[in-house]
């Protein structure tokens, strides 16, 4: 069996390959970045073909890149993000479609309309979300409702449905000439169609958006043999054996396998996970029910997490939508040249506010504007939204669970900035915690494979591998953080009722 795990972590903005050794530790990364496809305000698409020829380049030169070949490799995992639809033709292997990603709110019409029935948690008891454009079921409606004799083809057995890690695992698998058509119980637990309890697709549900339940694929555990690779001359014969959604991989990769145990990532969005076991706990405080892992044949573990849309990809536009730095890694030299953020608050709700808030009638707000306000003080601002958005789900976690956090551990590319981890702390109030391995996204996948391939004995072995980099201890007053976070629940509140109903058909860019 070979030594080395080999994770594909498909996400955002880009698409990775990661071997790790079997300490857990990064032998070799190749990544790629895809389009960011914005018709108009509010839609957001990535070309799935692009994505799975990224895929190919980066498997291909990790594997080079590590000086292995697929021998080598005891198996790979997949990770991805979430909630983005695609719908392609099994006979072809072609989609029909961009992918819509989870970030696209073109959706909100027909959530309306359904809230408008029963309420914004009006399948939360069956799958723990509540009606959002943010998950998958009204994307794959969507497709099948606006793309040409779609829905014939769909009804005829013609179309299949898969977020990104279905879509990766089928071309790897053979594509139309027998890939497998499989996903798991984490990114199944965010299409709002799976019972949290049956773990498997809700008939009901799948009624109430019209998808016939052929489309959809088979629901497997996070950490299982799936089938081999077959990529002649770079994959061909490796074990597939384990999926995860990257926040429940993250959450794998940072060794929170337990109950109350919780991580942080800071990536394109935030997430907050906290582990509660086998127990399905419906939040109050307006966090999600989420699948945190499948091992095998046991019972499913379950999380509390809160869903932050716009943390990363703030910095992103700071970069390219104003300018105001070259380098996304800019921001924390610019930000760190002025003391503090001159009075100015950033809440960006580029897509709504999505935990604890749920408003998709939010928009950005940059506000408590003065002439003595700066690009500096703005790029501060911004990084200072990711804190105060995470204090926002960490309490809502802390009222759901009846357990107060001692620290957080954290992972994900922003962490790297220890003006914003420093920041965190001190708004938290609680140690802020940095692994020595902060692409704990990948590294869960790799862990889940390695587990159903024997690599690696158990969870045991795997929570030994976790080694603490950084702690960022609080050092702000309590006086002058529980201001800043009055001012901050201020901003919030602005940012609020923007979008009626004249004002959406203008930023959807229609008419």
């Amino acid at each position: 069996m070979g030594e080395y795990v080999l994770a594909l972590d498909q996400g955002t903005t880009s698409t990775r390959a990661i071997v790790f050794d079997a300490r857990g530790q990064v032998v070799s990364v190749a990544q790629r970045e895809h389009a960011q496809i914005l018709p108009r305000a509010g839609e957001v698409e990535h070309d799935p073909v692009e994505i799975w020829t990224s895929t190919e380049f980066v498997i291909a030169g990790a594997l080079s890149r590590a000086g292995i070949d697929a021998g080598d490799i005891a198996g790979i995992g997949v990770t991805n993000q979430r909630e983005t639809a695609i719908v392609w033709d099994r006979r072809t292997g072609r989609p029909i479609h961009n992918a819509l990603v989870w970030q696209d709110t073109r959706t909100q019409p027909r959530i309306d309309e359904l809230a408008a029935e029963g309420g914004i948690r009006r399948f939360a008891d069956q799958t723990g979300l509540p009606l959002a454009t943010y998950f998958s079921a009204s994307k794959l409606a969507w497709i099948l409702d606006h793309v040409p004799g779609s829905r014939a083809a769909a009804e005829a057995g013609h179309l299949i449905f898969g977020t990104p890690d279905t879509w990766l695992v089928w071309n790897l698998t053979g594509g139309s000439r027998g890939g497998i058509h499989v996903t798991d119980v984490t990114n199944a637990s965010r299409t709002l169609l799976m019972d949290l309890r049956t773990l498997d697709w809700d008939d009901d549900l799948l009624a109430v958006w019209n998808i016939p339940r052929a489309m959809l694929p088979e629901i497997r555990s996070s950490s299982e043999v799936l089938g081999e690779a077959q990529l002649p001359g770079v994959a061909r014969g490796m074990p597939i054996a384990g999926i995860l959604g990257d926040q429940q991989a993250a959450t794998f990769g940072q060794a929170a396998f337990d109950r109350g145990e919780s991580k942080n990532t800071y990536g394109t969005g935030n997430f907050l996970l906290v582990n509660t076991g086998t127990d399905i706990i419906q939040s109050t405080h307006g966090l999600i029910t989420t699948v945190a892992y499948r091992c095998g044949d046991e019972p499913a573990r379950y999380a509390l997490e809160g869903s932050i849309a716009v943390t990363g990809s703030l910095v992103q536009w700071l970069r390219d939508n104003l300018g105001i730095i070259q380098r996304s890694e800019d921001v924390e030299s610019l930000a760190s040249s002025v003391a503090d953020n001159g009075g100015a608050y950033f809440v960006p709700a580029f897509s709504g506010l999505f935990a604890p808030y749920w408003r998709p009638d939010a928009r950005g707000a940059l506000v408590g504007l003065t002439r003595f306000v700066n690009k500096a003080h703005i790029a501060r601002a911004a990084l200072e939204s990711t804190a105060f958005q995470s204090r926002d789900v960490i309490e809502a976690a802390a009222a759901d669970s009846g357990e107060t956090l001692e620290e957080i551990r954290v992972d994900g590319g922003m962490t790297r900035d220890d003006l914003l981890m420093q920041f965190q702390a001190d708004i938290l109030g609680i140690p802020v915690v940095r692994p020595k391995v902060v692409e704990t996204t990948a590294l869960g996948a790799a862990y889940a494979a390695g587990l159903a391939t024997g690599l690696w004995s158990g969870r045991d072995e795997l929570r030994s591998h976790w080694q603490e980099d950084t702690r960022f201890e609080p050092r702000m007053p309590e006086a002058e953080r529980e201001r800043r976070y009055r001012q901050w629940k201020k901003a919030v509140s602005k940012s609020l009722d923007w979008v009626d109903e004249d004002a959406w058909i203008l930023t959807s860019g229609e008419g």
